[in-house]
């Protein structure tokens, strides 16, 4: 009698949790098909000031400095040394998922009905292109600039490509949540500099390293959110009828292309 309640137990439990995968999966369908002819109008841009601008843009220039300048550059030996005296043994792989972690906010407060800034579908346009700004400028700069790692490894330490990760994970989460609450904003960046300096203490990176690619990081998720309003006025209109479409990159089994949509 126990194994039929507990084999019936289990039919309801596997039963329960596919109706909830069900119900999630048809939310996420639903969203998506409503976001994505939403009017371009709607497309919110950076709310920040031009003054915003001149942390990021002061990271980089102390990043680039380090290469011209000994003092700046004697920092970087400096706390690279006390690193390997105080925790000679340290490492972790932390990093490479809290990077992460701020953009599993975005979404995860998207699917359970907290609403950000933008569309679902226009979020993700503005965080692939944030990744395509800093990937780009990240991968010339690490082939330009040629700098060793702490540890050796290669010669590919500027900037640091998971600190810039992070920091543009947390400013993208700060623009689509922070007018709701502050506390977005912390839980983003807190992230981001945990990722920073684990990137340090496995000498994977030079101080410098790490605050350029902070630098480069928030630059480019405010530079995605100033650009793409006009992009997608630019892919999105309405016809003579009314109708709207929409063109939108893709990217299938390796093959770049384009999609088109249109709502009758």
């Amino acid at each position: 009698m126990k194994k039929i309640i507990l084999a019936l137990s289990c039919i309801i439990s596997l039963n329960v949790n596919a109706q909830v995968v069900d119900t999630a999966k048809k939310k996420l369908g639903d969203t998506i098909k409503k976001d994505l002819f939403t009017a371009p109008d709607t497309v919110k841009k950076l709310h920040s000031n031009p003054k915003s601008l001149i942390i990021p843009i002061a990271a980089i220039a102390y990043g680039a400095l380090s290469f011209e300048i000994k003092p700046i550059r004697n920092l970087d030996y400096y706390i690279h040394g006390d690193i390997k005296r105080t925790d000679p043994g340290f490492n972790t792989k932390a990093e490479s998922y809290f990077l992460f972690a701020p953009i599993a906010v975005v979404y995860g407060l998207n699917l359970v009905g907290v609403s950000g800034k933008n569309t679902f579908i226009d979020r993700t346009a503005l965080l692939g292109l944030s990744g395509g700004i800093l990937g780009i400028s990240e991968l010339a700069l690490k082939h330009a600039t040629h700098r060793l790692r702490p540890n050796g490894a290669d010669y590919y330490s500027f900037p640091s490509g998971h600190t810039g990760a992070a920091f543009l994970a947390a400013e993208f989460l700060a623009q689509e949540y922070s007018e709701k609450s502050p506390i977005y904003t912390v839980i983003g960046y807190s992230f981001a500099v945990t990722t920073g300096i684990f990137r340090m203490y496995n000498r994977d990176h030079w101080f410098s390293d790490v605050v350029a690619g902070a630098g480069f990081g928030v630059l480019s998720t405010k530079a995605a959110y100033l650009i793409y309003p006009y992009l997608r006025n630019k892919l999105t209109h309405k016809d003579k009828h009314g109708r709207s479409t929409m063109v939108m990159p893709t990217y299938q089994n390796g093959v770049p292309g384009l999609s088109f949509a249109m709502r009758m």
